[in-house]
Parts: C-alpha cells; structure tokens; sequence
C-alpha cells in the first residue's frame, strides 16, 4: 500500500473510531452511534463577525470573483453597473428573485420553466444563495425561492450573486447546520469556473459562470 494511501485510510479509521467500536456504533441508536464519532476539526468561529466578513471577501478576490458593496435599495443600480462594464443587455432571473432587486437599464427575462434555448440565451444570471462560507470562500445555493434551478446558474457566462452579511460564517459546520437541505441538488461557487489543461493552461468557463459578481449588502 503507497504510504499516500495509508495515510488517508489511516485518517479515515482515526476519525471514525477503531473497528470494533464501528460494529458497535452500528448495532446501537443511530443518534447514539452519530453522536460518537469524534469530530476534532474547527466547529464554532473562532473570529468576530467583521473578521469573518473580511475573510471572506478576501477569499473571493483571491478567487478573481467581482465584489460589489451596497444596500437592499442599490441592488438595481449594482446589477445595471456589473452589466454595463461587460456589455451585457439581457439577464436571467429566477422566479423568486424580488422585483426590488431587478434592474433598469437591461432586459430581464424571468426564468419560468423555460426550455434550454431560451435559457441559454442570456449570458447572465442573478441569484441569490443560502450561505457564504469565510473558511473556504464558497458561496452556497440550494436553488430554492431566489436561487432557482441549476442549470440557471451553470450555464450562464456571468453570475451575479446578492450575499447579505449576515449570511456568511466562518466554518462550513455552521454552513451545514444553516442549510435545510431541500429535495434537489446543491451547488457549491468557489469563485469564477475555471480549469486548467495538462499543459497549465488556465481556462475559465468550462463547467460554469465564467465571471462571478458578488453584491455583498
């Protein structure tokens, strides 16, 4: 066994407990048995809330996502100006994004079960999300009320995301215990979608948004 390996098996059984123990935890209570299970990485934050804050944003522009600051009342004018420095004139919107948010100076279509060409026209998308996480710098989406479907949000060139501050924490357990875990996937955004080749040639856009703005309010 390549010494790499072990050591991932060996972290594995670690954290789980020894094989005996398993065989236990597994003929016992479930919520006996999950309780059990040593967790011994970061749970709580360990930063104020204004540390988090800048920690994320730190992440995200190490990540080459657009930040953009504002209130409830600015959203328009944020999503109008992020449009405008790229060129852009038609966004997508979920069902349930607020009619507050939309903006003036472009052309919104609302994405109502749309089939894939009118889906795919629009070369970006506002969203909102479920949590932001400071620790790894993800934004989160459960595509629910003002997130919508998945493909939305994968398949246009630029995601415009609204994140309230208070939707971001430090550590992805107190991510998890925010998140009510609808019946549908889960997208996780680490920044701009990007790739790079056997060669080291980077390229954006590949498995998602090409251009990621973040309207932080």
């Amino acid at each position: 066994m390549s010494e790499a390996r072990f050591a991932i098996l060996d972290t594995i059984r670690r954290q789980l407990g020894a094989d005996a123990d398993v065989r236990e935890m597994v003929q016992e209570d479930a919520a006996v048995g999950y309780a059990r299970i040593p967790r011994t990485y970061q749970r709580t934050t360990t930063l104020d809330h204004e540390a988090v804050l800048e920690l994320f944003y730190d992440r995200l522009r190490d990540y080459d996502s657009e930040l953009m600051f504002t209130d409830e009342a600015g959203i328009p004018a944020a999503v109008d100006n992020a449009m405008a420095a790229a060129g852009e004139k038609l966004l997508l919107v979920p069902v349930g994004v607020p009619d507050a948010w939309l903006p003036h100076q472009v052309e919104v279509r609302r994405d109502e079960d749309l089939p894939l060409q009118p889906l795919e026209e629009p070369r970006v998308v506002l969203s909102g999300c479920t949590v932001g996480i400071a620790m790894s710098g993800t934004i989160v989406l459960e595509h629910g009320a003002e997130q919508g479907r998945r493909a939305a949000t994968l398949l246009a060139d630029h995601h415009i995301c609204v994140i309230h501050r208070s939707q971001v924490v430090e550590t992805i357990s107190e991510a998890l215990a925010r998140m009510q875990y609808r019946a549908g996937p889960i997208t996780t955004i680490a920044g701009p979608s990007a790739t790079s080749d056997i060669e080291m040639t980077r390229i954006r856009g590949v498995h998602g948004p090409r251009r990621l703005t973040a309207v932080i309010l």
